[in-house]
């Protein structure tokens, strides 16, 4: 009974000294550095945030796309013989990247590259240039936008059995494709209308490209993303005037997300659930924004993460829980605008390893057991 009484008291002692210990564990910045050259962006991340996938610059000033992982770093994933490429997607297990690159021509293609195959050119609807711009969980589905025949900018949707198709428009002459669903089935884009006003639109096979039409006071939309399911559409929305406003759309109504003072925001991802988005405000501040909290500046909510001069100015991709976000910035300690990796994990854990020591034992056991029906903040 002593020991049994002695040995909960240790345990006790311990896990109250790990709180105290870890108490930021659970949260990190990290700066993910360029390919030599002083710029790099990320623009996409796997689900478990573990792959980061963008565009940096290296020694010779040629932008280039990268894939970068904790272990390997930063890789340049190379070319389609031209100078210069971009990586914008990603799948959920990090394995298949998608973008654009030059062509020994000169020409931008969309491509997609696995470790196995390499970068592969994808082709055009007809003319030279097309661009990727999102890919399906499982990286089968990949979307964008190119040139048809008659230099048109269309929306197009690649599968490995069927090739590229097209999309078509809203009765303008132009279209992009910009997300997808999950499973590959949902599109969102813009596309221009007969009058060429640019409109967001979601397109399914069985229904076609819809018209999501744009806030009261603007005159222009675009989606950037989808949710997993493909309920719920983020972008943003745009004036002559040069002011923008995020926002998200599900069941036929566009809700404006604000901005955070300034003129303009802009949405360019969703959490799988469609109940986080994140953008940047001004091209100034990274954003994340849910329903209860509203719109925060990254850099106020993470402050204790960031060095003095730091700061967070474009969250671009989030990972399907919503823990990992990625963007770019400016990092103080290199004095240059890099990509950077922000894990949001909140301290409070449902993944057995409550404690973050990398072990699953009874200090965890302890915590679950005192904190048991409370939330998590």
């Amino acid at each position: 009974m002593c020991y049994t009484q002695n040995r909960f008291k240790a345990l006790l002692s311990a896990c109250v000294m790990s709180l105290i210990a870890t108490a930021g564990w659970s949260q990190s910045l990290t700066w993910l550095g360029t390919l030599g050259g002083n710029w790099s962006e990320a623009w996409g991340v796997s689900a478990d945030g573990a792959v980061v996938v963008g565009l940096a610059r290296n020694a010779a000033g040629q932008w280039h796309a990268f894939r970068w992982t904790a272990s390997g770093g930063m890789q340049d994933l190379g070319t389609l013989g031209g100078g210069r490429s971009a990586a914008s997607g990603v799948s959920a297990d990090g394995a298949v990247v998608v973008g654009w690159a030059a062509n020994a021509a000169g020409y931008d293609r969309a491509f997609r590259w696995t470790a196995s195959g390499g970068m592969q050119d994808l082709g055009t609807l007809g003319s030279w240039w097309s661009t990727a711009n999102g890919v399906s969980a499982d990286g089968a589905v990949v979307v964008g936008w190119d040139q048809n025949a008659a230099l048109q900018g269309r929306a197009f949707r690649w599968t490995a059995l069927g090739g590229m198709q097209g999309l078509g428009t809203l009765g303008g002459g132009r279209s992009r494709a910009n997300g997808v669903s999950a499973d590959g089935s949902v599109v969102v884009g813009e596309a221009e209308n007969a009058a060429e006003q640019y409109r967001a639109f979601r397109w399914t096979a069985a229904s076609g490209m819809q018209n999501l039409g744009t806030l009261p006071g603007y005159d222009r939309s675009y989606a950037s993303d989808v949710s997993a399911d493909g309920a719920v559409v983020v972008g943003w929305a745009a004036n002559a005037a040069g002011s923008s406003r995020a926002f998200r759309w599900q069941n036929g109504v566009m809700q404006d997300l604000g901005t955070l003072g300034g003129t303009w925001s802009d949405a360019y991802s969703v959490s799988a659930d469609g109940a986080v988005v994140v953008g940047t405000a001004g091209g100034v501040y990274a954003f994340r924004w849910t329903a209860s909290r509203g719109m925060e500046d990254l850099n106020t909510t993470y402050a204790s993460l960031l060095t003095n001069g730091s700061h967070l100015e474009w969250a671009t991709a989030i990972s399907p829980d919503g823990r990992y976000i990625v963007g770019s910035g400016y990092n103080a300690a290199t004095g240059r605008n890099e990509a950077f990796l922000l894990d949001t994990r909140p301290r409070c854990t449902l993944d057995g390893d409550v404690n973050g020591d990398g072990i699953v034992d009874d200090a965890d056991l302890l915590i679950v057991l005192f904190n048991f029906g409370n939330r998590c903040p």
